[in-house]
């Protein structure tokens, strides 16, 4: 027992100061894309006919993020340099339209928070169910990260629950396998309103790499998405942020610094 709490002791406090500091991110982290419309010469179109996902369009060159992958296929097939990859984290948007990357963007909307009641029956607590509608697992494994001692998603008020009924709101990663499908739907209906749901992951928000394969694209029309969150998967970082933000917990202006818990100010 001695040897464990030295140990502890010697370790010191290891959560992140985030959003107070700037995010420590890996050396190999691809974030928001980077478009260079000027070096699209004739619109070649071989970054768009490398895309594992269709996510890219060169007329005008634009990605979807919603489908993007972040994997470095398409900068690696551009000869001229269009395209290439930023370490901009906060990916996040509240309608599935503000995922477009255009290219030669100067500035990108950051997510909105939910209207002012939303803010003041979730802003101080939000729980979450989440369904892997048939995820890889990759998504599931980041939303595991959250709450590890790095990340700690509960200092937020941020948890995730076993049961739907005692959830403010469903979180799905997936592209929504066929017999995913009822299960989802079934899961949503038994949430108390108001609620909330949340899509993560290229799979839960376009299908991914299994669009049109083994899934149904991603979360169905029915199911009214208040946050997307891009990535293949997401890194924590971007959950986070796009979390907070959606609850009001982070100012647009000052993307680096916590908002007053009611979401005012």
């Amino acid at each position: 027992m001695i040897p464990v709490l030295r140990s502890r002791l010697t370790r010191g406090n290891q959560t992140a100061r985030y959003p107070e500091l700037p995010v420590i991110l890996p050396e190999r982290y691809r974030g928001r894309p980077r478009l260079d419309a000027s070096r699209c010469v004739d619109g070649c179109g071989a970054c768009a006919a490398a895309c594992p996902t269709a996510a890219i369009r060169v007329d005008p060159l634009r990605i979807d993020l919603g489908a993007c992958l972040f994997c470095p296929v398409c900068a690696e097939a551009c000869p001229e340099g269009a395209i290439g990859f930023t370490r901009d984290h906060r990916l996040a948007a509240r309608t599935r339209g503000e995922l477009v990357e255009q290219a030669d963007q100067q500035t990108r909307r950051l997510a909105l928070a939910l209207d002012e009641g939303m803010r003041r029956m979730f802003g101080h607590s939000l729980k979450l169910r989440h369904v892997a509608a048939g995820d890889c697992g990759g998504c599931a494994a980041e939303l595991s990260a959250l709450g590890n001692v790095v990340f700690d998603l509960g200092r937020f008020g941020i948890e995730f629950v076993a049961s739907p009924r005692h959830a403010d709101g469903l979180l799905l990663t997936g592209p929504v396998t066929p017999n995913m499908a009822a299960a989802l739907r079934e899961t949503y209906a038994a949430i108390p309103g108001p609620k909330i749901v949340i899509a993560v992951g290229a799979c839960a928000i376009s299908g991914g790499p299994f669009a049109g394969e083994a899934g149904l694209g991603g979360a169905p029309g029915d199911l009214p998405v208040d946050l997307y969150v891009p990535g293949c998967p997401p890194h924590p970082y971007t959950m986070l942020d796009g979390l907070l933000r959606l609850l009001g917990r982070l100012e647009e202006s000052a993307p680096g610094a916590l908002a007053p818990r009611d979401g005012t100010g």
